[in-house]
Order: C-alpha cells, then structure tokens, then sequence
C-alpha cells in the first residue's frame, strides 16, 4: 500500500512555482489593463506569455480568462439584443473564420505563429497611436464589409489568439454607441475564444493540465480587474492608453524579429 501511494504521487507532475508566480503576475498585468482600457487582455497576455512557451499553449491558458471577462463584458449593459441584430452577421463570420484558421493550428510552425502575433501587435498598437479615423461605411457597403471584416478578425483570432485586429478599428469605424460597442468587441471575443476552444480540444492541444492552469488564472485576471476599475477613476485613460500602445509596440518587434532569428 506504501509503495502504491509512492507511485500516485510520483505520477503528479511537480509545480514550478516561480512560473507559477510570473504566469499569475501576467495575468493580473493583463486584467489590470483591461480594467482600465476596457480590452487588451489576451494581446498584451500573450505577447507576454509566447516568451516562455509556445504560443498553442500560451492561448491555451488564455481561455477561460479571456471567455470569463468577455463573457461579463457581453451581457453587461442593455444592449445585447440591438448589438445582435446589428452585429450578427459579423459575428457569425467571426466563429466561421476561427474554426478555419485554428483548426490547421497543429500543423503551423511555432516560429511563423510567434511571428504573426508580433505582426499584429505591431499594426494593432500602430494603428491605435498613429491611424486615422476610418470613415464610416454606408450601410450598403456595411452590410457586406461587416461579415468579411468579422471573418479577417476570426482568422486573426484563430491563428494567434488575439480578437483585436481588424475587429475594433471597424467596430469603431462604425461610430456604435457606446454600449454597443463594448457589447459588439465582447460577444466577438466570446465567439471567437470559445471556437478556438474548440478546435484546440479537438487537436488535443487542451490538456486536462493547461485546461486546469486556465481555470487558476481566473482569479488572478479579475484581481487585476478590479484593480484597473479603480485605478481609471484616478488616471488619464487616453495617457494610459498610450503607454499601453507603446509597449505592445515594442514587444511585438521583439516577438517578430525573434521569429526569424
């Protein structure tokens, strides 16, 4: 019966504690930023986390937090049922344009995957700090840019884990009110993250470990939350915005140059 017991707690892997701790500090970085900017929590978590291991598995552990807080995001307010009729087509796109891209995923090289994340993040940040405005499309032309702008997102989102590029320049080229427009950027990540999910479980890059990690950063990402809700009552949000942009600037020319290195 001894040995027995030695045997189960030999197969229990050992945990890295130190990465247990810088893994729970991004996540709280990342919830502390979307508490105060309203997004960039799986943009600024991954680039943060491709650092230190593969991006399939830094989207991995970026689940759970990523559905939870758009989850919340997407329900919060009274505009769920307008944002759905104005946005349906772009959000079926959206999960269409996921499953493509993520469910080739496996067979990507790491490096190219790094290096398209480092690629978005450049234009995203670029595009924040230095982009015009777009202009607003006619409904004529929105009702077909809607669906293939959700589907370019959906691809985006499928290959790196990031719904940020192009979703939130064209939800914000479409001039929505503001409640249908935090609803509108939710709903598409919950979309998207959730057939990403998907098709990561259906490639077996969903371990019941990483699956298990993803449930722990839960917590630590609404600590860092509820932090940044306090902190946007005190701070300039466009200056924070800014810092913000930079440093996503600067960390995806680092993850793209690394690719090719």
């Amino acid at each position: 019966m001894a040995g027995a017991g030695r045997d189960r707690r030999a197969v229990i892997p050992a945990v890295d504690t130190a990465d247990a701790l810088l893994v729970s500090a991004i996540f709280v970085l990342g919830g502390l930023v979307k508490g105060v900017a309203g997004f960039g929590l799986p943009t600024l978590g991954l680039g943060l986390l491709v650092l230190s291991r593969p991006l399939p598995e830094a989207m991995a552990l970026m689940l759970l937090p990523t559905l939870a807080t758009n989850v919340w995001q997407a329900v919060a307010g009274g505009a769920l049922r307008a944002t759905l009729r104005r946005l349906r087509w772009f959000l079926l796109a959206a999960a269409a344009g996921t499953l493509l891209a993520a469910g080739n995923i496996s067979k990507a090289d790491a490096a190219t995957l790094t290096g398209l994340l480092g690629a978005m993040l450049v234009l995203s940040s670029s595009l924040a700090l230095l982009g015009p405005r777009w202009p607003v499309p006619p409904p004529s032309r929105e009702q077909w840019l809607s669906p293939v702008m959700g589907g370019i997102s959906g691809v985006v989102a499928g290959l790196t884990g990031s719904f940020i590029t192009p979703a939130a320049p064209w939800l914000a080229a479409l001039r929505l009110p503001p409640d249908v427009f935090v609803q509108g950027f939710g709903l598409g990540a919950v979309v998207a993250t959730a057939c990403l999910a998907a098709a990561l479980a259906g490639q077996g890059l969903l371990p019941p470990g990483l699956g298990l990690a993803s449930v722990a950063v839960v917590a630590p990402t609404f600590l860092g939350m509820a932090a940044g809700r306090g902190l946007r009552r005190r701070l300039p949000e466009a200056g924070f915005r800014r810092v913000v942009q930079s440093c996503l600037l600067v960390l995806g020319a680092y993850l793209t140059v690394r690719s090719f290195t």
